[in-house]
Formats: C-alpha cells, structure tokens, sequence
C-alpha cells in the first residue's frame, strides 16, 4: 500500500480543528506543510480557504456599511472559492497519482471525490467551531443554547459519518477494488473569457 495515503481522516479533522481553534487563524498562522510534498499541503490549504470565504461570507451579510464594502467582500468570496476548489483538484490529482496502479479492472466508480469529501469535513469543521461558539454566548436566551446545542450534535455526528467514508474510500482505492475520477470545477464566471459580462466589457 502506499505510505502516502496512509491518512486517517481523523488526522485532517484534528488539523483543521487545531486551526480553528488558534486565533491568529487564518491570518497570521504559518501553515507547516506549504513546504512539503504531502497530501496535507493541499488539505492545509484548503482549509485556509474555506476559512478566509467564510469569514468574508459572515462580512458580506452586514447591512450598516456601504455597498462598495460588500462589493469587495463578494469579490473576495470569488476569489477564494477559486483557490478552494482549486485545492480540491489538487488533493484528487496527488491521491489519483498514488493509487493509479493499483486499480484493478473490476473496480467500482466512487461518484465523489476525496477531494471534495475533505472539503465537506473542512466546512464541516467550520460549522461545528461556530455552532459552538454559540453554545456558550451569555447575551442570548435558554432557547437559542438549546437549538444551537442540537444543531452541533447533528454536525459532530454528520462529521464523523462522513470520517467514515472517507476512511473507507482511500483504504479501498489503495486496494485498487474502488477507483474515481477527476471532475474539473471549469467555473466559467471567474474567467473573463467565458463569462459574457465579463468579455463584453472588453469590446
């Protein structure tokens, strides 16, 4: 099997929580595996994404601040969601790289990626840190602790589900009896070529 893809997904929940739970996240934490060649170097990076596109999600909701603030924070929000996906093919194409020999003819068709189900538990991990946060908020009433502390469950419990399934997708495809393929995001609004708006400002 290969080492490289000895990873549990227990492993990237602990990274992307260890993260969360720093404060200087994400701006001024130095990520420790940009240097590598590991599968964590874009599973990092992922997570720095997802974070910075929340963050900016959360701006773009405000309704005191002029219209130019929330321009920017929508063009933010492009922009990472491009790194985000981006970071997704990334993590399919090193995993794909690793297990492309060991697939067997009989293999079955996994229909999601690795990538994208690390993306899920990067988000995931989001909604759990800020669920959670809002379990211990003291301005609020019983009513708002209680919602938010089923809510949290359901997440915890959606989470490790999908650990699971994670696990058992890269434990197969080192086996070569499961296999997937690379879906590219080809998002078209983002490149100036093919969003018509975009080109027809242009002439």
């Amino acid at each position: 099997m290969n080492d490289a893809l000895k990873t549990q997904a227990s492993e990237i929940i602990g990274l992307h929580d260890a993260y969360l739970f720093n404060r200087a996240w994400p701006n001024e934490t130095e990520m420790k595996y940009q240097a590598s060649d590991s599968l964590f170097k874009f599973i990092e990076a992922n997570h720095f994404f997802n974070t910075k596109l929340w963050n900016e999600e959360d701006l773009a909701r405000r309704q005191n601040v002029s219209d130019s603030e929330i321009t920017k924070n929508k063009r933010a929000i492009d922009k990472f969601n491009q790194s985000r996906n981006d970071c997704i093919e990334q993590i399919d194409s090193f995993i794909l790289e690793c297990v492309k020999k060991a697939i067997l003819k009989e293999a079955k068709q996994n229909s999601e990626t690795p990538g994208a189900m690390v993306d899920r538990l990067s988000i995931l991990s989001l909604k759990i840190f800020h669920m959670s946060i809002q379990t211990q908020r003291e301005n609020v009433s019983e009513l708002h602790i209680q919602t938010c502390s089923k809510k949290l469950e359901v997440l915890k419990i959606q989470r490790n589900d999908l650990c699971v399934c994670l696990d058992e997708l890269l434990y197969d495809c080192m086996l070569g009896i499961r296999y997937f393929k690379q879906y590219k995001q080809f998002k078209m609004y983002n490149d100036p070529n093919l969003n018509p708006q975009l080109y027809a400002e242009k002439s």
